[in-house]
């Protein structure tokens, strides 16, 4: 046990170290080389400078950005609203991996030759542990921003009415209202001044908050753009439908809670027992794992499975 402990603390310092070096490094310039740079004065140091404090992970970063996988993992860490580079998540899952190798080789240590068999299950969840954490802020960002959209809308349409453009409805938006929204729409028009066209700026916004709520409205107000039309009462109509839907989906999840809070302590009971067992007495559980009784703990993962995606069916409503 003291070895695995010391690797593992020992993997994490230098992990640890390897990011705070990293950030270290890639800190912003100094005002006064900005203002070199923006001012037009041209120094040989100033502009060699940004080059030596390029990150450790900037050329891993380029040669990655070519893929898909790495496209889709900057838009979802961009969802999410997680400060990290494609190969910072990237190492932080390789890390995971390590860390769940060496308990689950840890856990397993008087099965005999299923401890590495336990190793390889274990580092294949800690593989995808990062994925399922980052989808939960995703999905923790998506909901508030969709809690906040039929307020944004209300506001843009009395906005509207007052006299003042979409433009400067939508700057307005991004200084009055808190996060995730105001961030948001702060993207959006700095996209626009940047000479975006409000459109494609818009349907980025979509691609960044993939909200039906949210594509409903960018889907009015473009073809509002298009036809013309009274665009304030266009609003008032979307947002009264999204706070309506808003309402019906919080009275559902409060009505399906105590059946999604059960298909997860169902669920995740078996598992906490067993390693529990496992830490305490690891031989009781060892003889389990042999022939012919490995067929028990197999048998009831999959019943586990099974029955906990048939209670997320059917707690799961579409509005």
């Amino acid at each position: 046990m003291g070895p695995i402990i010391i690797a593992a603390m020992a993997a994490l310092v230098i992990f640890a170290g390897f990011l705070v070096l990293d950030r270290a490094r890639a800190g912003g310039p100094s005002v006064e080389g900005r203002l070199e740079q923006f001012g037009g004065r041209n120094h040989p140091e100033a502009t060699e400078a940004p080059r030596e404090k390029q990150k450790l992970t900037a050329r891993a970063d380029k040669a990655l950005g070519r893929g898909k996988w790495a496209q889709t993992t900057a838009r979802k860490l961009a969802q999410a609203d997680l400060k990290l580079t494609v190969t910072e998540f990237l190492l932080i899952k390789i890390f995971v991996v390590a860390i769940g190798f060496m308990f689950g080789q840890f856990l397993g240590r008087e099965a005999g030759p299923l401890a590495i068999l336990t190793a390889l299950i274990f580092a294949g969840v800690g593989y995808f542990v990062p994925d399922w954490y980052v989808k939960f802020r995703q999905g923790k960002r998506i909901n508030a921003f969709n809690d906040q959209l039929g307020d944004t809308i209300t506001l843009l349409a009395n906005s509207l009415r007052s006299g003042y453009s979409f433009l400067q409805s939508m700057e307005m938006v991004a200084r009055e209202t808190p996060p995730p929204m105001g961030d948001e729409f702060r993207r959006v028009i700095r996209e626009v001044g940047l000479g975006l066209s409000t459109q494609d700026a818009l349907n980025n916004l979509v691609k960044r908050m993939p909200s039906e709520d949210l594509d409903l409205m960018i889907t009015a107000v473009n073809i509002q753009q298009e036809v013309g039309g009274n665009l304030a009462v266009i609003l008032d109509t979307i947002g009264h439908t999204i706070r309506e839907r808003v309402r019906i989906k919080g009275e559902i999840r409060t009505l399906t809670a105590m059946g999604r809070i059960s298909g997860y302590i169902i669920s995740g009971l078996p598992l906490f027992l067993g390693i529990v067992i496992t830490l305490i007495n690891p031989k009781y559980m060892a003889s389990m794992f042999n022939l012919p009784w490995l067929c028990m703990p197999i048998c009831g993962g999959i019943m586990v499975v099974i029955g906990f995606l048939v209670i997320q069916k059917i707690v799961t409503i579409d509005v």
